[in-house]
């Protein structure tokens, strides 16, 4: 059933953007006066973007998020013009407690719970299946800081962007994966899938993207993102390809299989979020076939994503932009945060192989907040 549309906020504080993303290209970051267009679910999202693309000035840009649900509503804000720089941060707040939802040994009991119902299932293939770390700060969290200290790995997008409510939350993160570029009629993707932690040791870091590259079950898992996006996408274009195919590719943290795709669009009049919608949740995030990892993700985890593992992004006023997928990322609410980790789970998964794995995951947002790159990988509960 669709849901109806909603409105909230009309406008932002003033000196806080709606949005920023600090692209290698440059910053997109929201005017102070950024607004919010009426929410819905992706089902009305092309008619609500065609309307708000229309009074759009030239140099305006439209950014938000989508939610991991493709059932819950989405939240876009439309900004007349564009900043070119933001706030200096300030210092990082003192973090008073670190706590595992659920805890490493609960999450990989919930792997194995996965890995029976694949069993039994003659459809599903794979399921990504997620955990949270809560943190409480001393002072409220200086989110330009935060920003600042995500920014510096030039593998990454950092990103801040506005959640709707009352009480001002903001999804920020720095992450890896490009959802959907766009820029007339071309595009491109770049799905990761497939992970290993990275070490201090080159040696060591070596042998670790050796030994991803050469795994048939991380393989297996990074082919379901590529067939998935190249089967949405393929109806859309006049030309589409992998033509460097599967590589390994890496973040100051993290070794990705990661494969390129590029095309050209039989109308490039779609705009980059409708055609990022399309492609949402991907099995990078989600699993395959999709229904039902998304049901089983409902089943096991045991909090509401929200906008984790949802995409993140923006466009201008010709509907061209940058769509990633929200990964290595944190709600960020006053003086707390929630950091979110995931792993996708395939036959021959090994439950507590894939708990260090999201333990190695919050690296990078661990450190943008102070705090030891391995502390997931300690905590007990």
């Amino acid at each position: 059933m669709t849901r109806p549309l909603t409105r909230i906020h009309s406008a932002t504080p003033v000196g806080e953007p709606a949005f920023a993303f600090l692209e290698t290209d440059g910053p997109r970051i929201a005017g102070p006066e950024a607004r919010a267009l009426p929410q819905g679910t992706s089902e009305t999202l092309s008619e609500r973007l065609a309307e708000a693309l229309k009074t759009l000035p030239r140099d305006g840009l439209i950014g938000g998020a989508l939610p991991f649900d493709r059932s819950a509503l989405d939240i876009f804000w439309a900004s007349d013009t564009s900043a070119t720089s933001r706030r200096p941060g300030g210092l990082m707040p003192v973090a008073l407690g670190l706590s595992a939802e659920p805890a490493a040994s609960a999450y990989a009991a919930a792997v194995e719970r996965a890995l029976e119902r694949m069993a039994l299932s003659t459809r599903l293939e794979k399921v990504v299946l997620a955990r949270s770390l809560a943190l409480d700060c001393a002072t409220e969290i200086d989110r330009a800081a935060l920003l600042e200290a995500l920014s510096g790995d030039p593998s990454a997008t950092a990103f801040d962007v506005r959640l709707p409510g009352d009480t001002p939350r903001h999804l920020i993160g720095a992450t890896p994966e490009l959802l959907l570029r766009k820029s007339g009629a071309e595009i491109s993707s770049h799905p990761l899938a497939g992970s290993a932690r990275r070490s201090r040791d080159p040696v060591a870091d070596r042998a670790a993207a050796d030994s991803l590259s050469g795994s048939p079950k991380d393989r297996r898992e990074h082919a379901f993102v590529v067939e998935a996006i190249l089967d949405t996408l393929a109806p859309l274009c006049r030309t589409l390809s992998a033509p460097e195919g599967t590589t390994v590719t890496s973040t100051g943290s993290m070794w990705h299989l990661g494969t390129k795709i590029i095309g050209k669009l039989s109308d490039p009049e779609t705009p980059a979020p409708v055609l990022a919608a399309l492609l949402h949740p991907t099995p990078a995030v989600c699993g395959t076939p999709r229904p039902e990892a998304a049901q089983l993700i409902a089943d096991l985890e045991p909090r509401d994503r929200g906008y984790y593992a949802g995409a993140v992004g923006w466009c201008d006023a010709q509907g061209d932009g940058a769509w990633y997928v929200a990964i290595r990322c944190a709600e960020v609410c006053g003086t707390q945060a929630r950091l979110f980790a995931g792993a996708g789970i395939v036959p021959g998964s090994d439950p507590a192989a894939e708990a260090a794995e999201t333990g190695s995951k919050f690296a990078a947002m661990l450190e943008a907040f102070g705090l030891p790159r391995d502390a997931a990988l300690t905590l007990t509960e």
